[in-house]
């Protein structure tokens, strides 16, 4: 099945420009991956995107998963609720020094519960920790309906928007 889709790529240029939501939901920690675990990390892609079908990483090869994160420049956190993995995200330091949020989500059962919001402003504010010379994230029509407007809300804004057809029926 063919579907309209349009990516949004929204940047924040000074950490100045973050709008965090500060407050803490009970029960929230946030932690950085120490050891770096392909398993670990391949369980919160598809756990976390597949609602929003995310399968780019779908078919890597446990290799691929190893190589991805085994490096200085990403840095994978996640949220734990009272002890469960929450959610999580990825930075990932580019050669121009920006940092990327290259993946960010909620596990299902969590959606809906205040956590976005909190996770988010860490994630941007763990951004630049990183001496980054812009954090910046793209989203787009497949992902949750309060996807853009939480990045607009922490002070991230729409620099580009790209729209095209892209077949979701092996998705």
């Amino acid at each position: 099945m063919d579907v309209e889709v349009t990516t949004y790529y929204l940047e924040m240029r000074t950490p100045d420009e973050l709008n965090p939501k500060t407050t803490i939901p009970d029960g929230l920690e946030i932690r950085k991956i120490g050891v770096p675990s392909p398993e670990f990390s391949r369980f919160l892609y598809v756990t976390v995107g597949r609602d929003w079908l995310w399968i780019d990483r779908l078919d890597w090869p446990a290799k691929k998963w190893k190589r991805w994160v085994d490096r200085d420049e990403l840095d994978t956190w996640v949220a734990y609720m009272k002890g469960a993995p929450a959610g999580y995200f990825e930075l990932v330091v580019q050669k121009d020094k920006s940092v990327e949020l290259a993946f960010f989500g909620l596990l299902p059962q969590f959606i809906g519960k205040g956590l976005g919001g909190y996770l988010l402003s860490e994630a941007i504010r763990k951004a630049w920790d990183r001496d980054a010379s812009r954090v910046w994230v793209h989203t787009c029509t497949l992902d949750h309906r309060h996807a853009l407007g939480n990045y607009e809300a922490r002070g991230l804004a729409i620099v580009r928007e790209e729209t095209h057809i892209q077949d979701i029926a092996d998705a």
